[in-house]
C-alpha cells in the first residue's frame, strides 16, 4: 500500500464476534470524511486463541484499506500497538479499542486534531464534565482513583488517562516510544504522561463511551502492574535527573550514619557511651578488625551462588554490592536494603532481576540455616550438660528484670519461630527441585486472566528455577554452606572478643559455647523488620542467654552486646559508604528501583 495520512490501529484480542462489525464500521466512518486511498485499518491480533486470525486475514483480502499484522505471541496491549504503529505507514496514527465503546461519531475530530497539525497527541476523556460516560461503580471508582494517582504523582494535567481513543503524530509518537519501557496496559499513561513532560500539544476532549463488556478488578494488573508502573515512572521524571554524583554520595553518607543514631532509638545514648567507654578499646578494634575480615568470604559466597545459575562476575565488586546492601539495611525499614543487591548488579553487570532476588533468597536461607543450626547445635549440648534450666528461667524473667528481660523473651520467641521456618523453607526448596511440576503458573492464573499475569508468571518463574538450580548442585551446596558457616563462626568470634574486652572472668569454653547460642539466636530474632538493623531484639536476645549461660552480670551482658552490635554497625556502613563512593551507586536510588523494577522491567 502507498504512503497515506491516517492509520487506525484495532488491537484485536480474542474478537472473533465482532471484528468484523468494528471494522465495517471503522472503513465507513473513516470514509465519510477521507478519501478511501488517504487511509488504512491495520487489525493489531496479538497471539489469539480463537478464530480471530482467521477472521483478520479474509477482512484483509476482501478491504483494500485494511492490513492484517499477526503476532504468535502475546506482545501485550502497548507491545501490540508499538508493533502495528510502527509497521504503519500513516502520518497520523489512531487507535481505539475494538469493542466501539467510544462513540465513532467522535472519530472526525480525534483524526483532524492531529491531522491538521494543532495538536501533537490526541486523546477521548471520559471524566471531563460534557463527557457521557455510562461508569458502573466497579469501574468507575477504580479507574477515578487510578487517574488521580496519576495526577498528583506524575503530575498530569490530564483527566482521562486510559481512555482508548487516541491519536498521535508520528514523529512525536516514535521520540516517545524510545522512552515508554511498558508494553502491557501502562502504556496508554506513560505516552500520554512523557508527551506532557516534554511539552508536546496534548489535547484532551469529552466523549460518548458505553462500555460492551464485562470488566473487573485484577490483582495482578491493576495491583502489581500499573500501581508499580505509576512509580517507576514518578521516579524517572521526578527524582532521577535531581541525582548527581555529589549528590548521591551526600545522601549515600549521611543516610549511612543515621544508621548509628538507630542504635539510640531503643537504648539509652549515655549507657551507649558509657558501654564503649568501659571496654578496653584495642581489644575492641581487634574485634572490628576480625569481623572485617569476614566481608570478603561474604563477596566469595555471592559470587560462587551467582556462578551457580551461569552468571559470572568480579569478587570484588559483589564484596562491594554486599556492603551496599546491608548499609541499606541498617538505614531503612523492612529490610528495603535486601533488594539493592539486585539493583546493583542489574544496573552493573545487567544480571536480570528476577536471577538477582534468587541469589539473594538463596543467600538469606543459608544465613538462616546456618545459624539455626549452631543454635541447634549449641542447644543439643546445653541439654547434654543440664543447662536448660538457665535457659528456661530467663524464659520465665530471672534474673533479668525491665525493659532488657521483655526485649530478650519476644527475641527467644522469634528465633524459634525464624529458625523453624528456615528449616521448612529448606525442605521446601529441595523438594520443589526434585519435581518437575510447575506450580506458579496455574496459582497466578487463579488470581488473574490479564495477559500481564503471563509475564509476571514467567519472572516468578525464572525466580523459582535460579533458586532450584542452587538446590540441586549438590557441590555448589555443600560449597556455598561451607563458607556460611565460616561466616558466621567470625560473627561469633567477634561477640566473644568484645565479651573479653569486658574482662570477664569466664572459662573460654564455657564462654564459646554461650557466645554461639546467644549470636545465633539474637541474629534469628532481628530477621523479622521490627526495627531498623534488629536494633534491640539483638540486644535482648544476646543480654538474656549472656546471663542465664555464665556468671556475667546483667550491666556487662548488655553493655557487650551494645557494643558488639556498633561494632559490626560501623564496619558495615564504612564499608558501605566506601563502596557506594567506588562504584558510584546511590543508595535511595538504589532501594527505589529495586522495588518497582522486581515485577515491571523486561530483562
Amino acid at each position: 500500500m502507498s504512503r497515506v495520512d491516517v492509520s487506525v490501529v484495532l488491537p484485536a484480542y480474542n474478537e472473533a464476534e465482532t471484528l468484523t462489525a468494528t471494522v465495517k464500521t471503522t472503513l465507513s466512518t473513516l470514509g465519510s470524511f477521507l478519501s478511501e486511498d488517504n487511509f488504512e485499518v491495520i487489525i493489531a491480533e496479538d497471539g489469539c486463541e480463537d478464530k480471530t486470525p482467521e477472521i483478520a486475514t479474509d477482512l484483509a483480502s476482501t478491504h483494500q484499506q485494511v492490513r492484517h499484522i499477526h503476532s504468535n505471541d502475546r506482545l501485550g496491549r502497548g507491545g501490540a500497538l508499538e508493533y502495528a504503529f510502527r509497521e504503519a505507514d500513516g502520518e497520523t496514527l489512531v487507535y481505539f479499542d475494538t469493542d466501539l465503546a467510544t462513540d465513532m461519531s467522535h472519530l472526525e475530530e480525534l483524526v483532524e486534531s492531529i491531522r491538521t497539525g494543532e495538536y501533537d497527541v490526541a486523546t477521548g476523556s471520559r471524566w471531563l464534565p460534557a463527557s457521557d460516560a455510562d461508569r458502573p461503580a466497579k469501574r468507575g471508582i477504580p479507574s477515578l482513583g487510578y487517574n488521580r494517582l496519576v495526577r498528583f504523582f506524575l503530575r498530569s494535567d490530564l483527566q482521562d488517562h486510559q481512555c482508548g481513543f487516541k491519536a498521535f503524530d508520528r514523529d512525536v509518537l516514535f521520540a516517545l516510544l524510545d522512552e515508554v519501557e511498558d508494553s502491557h496496559w501502562f502504556w496508554d499513561t506513560e505516552v500520554l504522561v512523557r508527551a506532557q513532560h516534554h511539552g508536546y500539544r496534548v489535547k484532551e476532549f469529552p466523549v460518548d463511551w458505553n462500555p460492551k463488556g464485562d470488566s473487573k478488578v485484577d490483582i495482578v494488573r491493576d495491583v502489581f502492574g500499573m500501581g508499580s508502573q505509576i512509580l517507576r515512572t514518578w521516579w524517572q521524571l521526578a527524582v532521577s535527573p535531581r541525582i548527581t554524583r555529589t549528590v548521591t554520595l551526600t545522601v549515600g553518607s549521611l543516610l549511612a550514619f543515621v544508621a548509628l543514631a538507630l542504635m539510640t532509638l531503643y537504648l539509652d545514648p549515655s549507657e551507649v557511651i558509657e558501654s564503649m567507654q568501659s571496654a578496653d578499646p584495642l581489644i575492641v578494634l581487634i574485634g572490628a578488625i576480625i569481623y572485617l575480615i569476614s566481608w570478603p568470604l561474604r563477596g566469595l559466597r555471592y559470587r560462587d551462588i551467582l556462578e551457580t545459575i551461569s552468571y559470572r562476575e568480579r569478587w570484588g565488586f559483589l564484596t562491594g554490592a554486599v556492603f551496599i546492601s546491608q548499609t541499606g539495611n541498617l538505614v531503612f525499614p523492612a529490610r528495603a536494603g535486601d533488594a539493592v543487591r539486585a539493583y546493583i548488579i542489574k544496573a552493573r553487570q545487567d544480571i536480570p532481576y528476577p536471577s538477582g532476588f534468587a541469589s539473594l533468597a538463596v543467600e538469606r536461607v543459608y544465613d538462616l540455616l546456618t545459624i539455626t543450626l549452631m543454635a541447634g547445635f549449641v542447644l543439643v549440648g546445653l541439654a547434654a550438660t543440664g543447662s536448660l534450666g538457665e535457659v528456661q528461667a530467663a524464659l520465665l524473667g530471672q534474673p533479668i528484670e525491665g525493659s532488657e528481660r521483655q526485649s530478650g523473651q519476644a527475641a527467644l520467641f522469634v528465633a524459634a519461630g525464624v529458625g523453624f521456618g528456615a528449616i521448612l523453607a529448606v525442605a521446601l526448596i529441595i523438594y520443589t527441585a526434585r519435581t518437575d511440576k510447575n506450580y506458579v503458573r496455574p496459582v497466578i492464573q487463579r488470581v488473574s486472566s490479564d495477559s500481564y499475569a503471563d509475564y509476571v508468571a514467567g519472572i516468578i518463574e525464572q525466580f523459582v528455577g535460579d533458586i532450584q538450580t542452587v538446590a540441586q548442585d549438590r557441590n555448589a551446596f555443600l560449597r556455598v554452606g561451607l563458607t556460611s558457616l565460616v561466616i558466621w563462626v567470625f560473627d561469633v568470634i567477634v561477640a566473644i572478643v568484645v565479651l573479653l574486652a569486658f574482662n570477664v572472668a569466664v572459662p573460654l569454653p564455657l564462654l564459646i559455647g554461650a557466645g554461639f547460642f546467644a549470636v545465633s539466636v539474637g541474629n534469628l530474632a532481628k530477621v523479622l523488620p521490627l526495627s531498623p538493623g534488629g536494633i534491640g531484639l539483638y540486644e535482648g536476645a544476646f543480654t538474656l542467654l549472656i546471663v542465664a549461660l555464665t556468671p556475667i552480670g546483667p550491666a556487662v551482658a548488655l553493655s557487650a552486646a551494645i557494643v558488639d552490635h556498633a561494632v559490626k554497625n560501623i564496619v558495615t556502613v564504612i564499608g558501605g559508604v566506601s563502596s557506594m563512593a567506588l562504584l558510584d551507586v546511590s543508595l535511595t536510588t538504589a532501594v527505589e528501583e529495586s522495588r518497582e523494577a522486581e515485577m515491571v522491567q523486561n530483562d
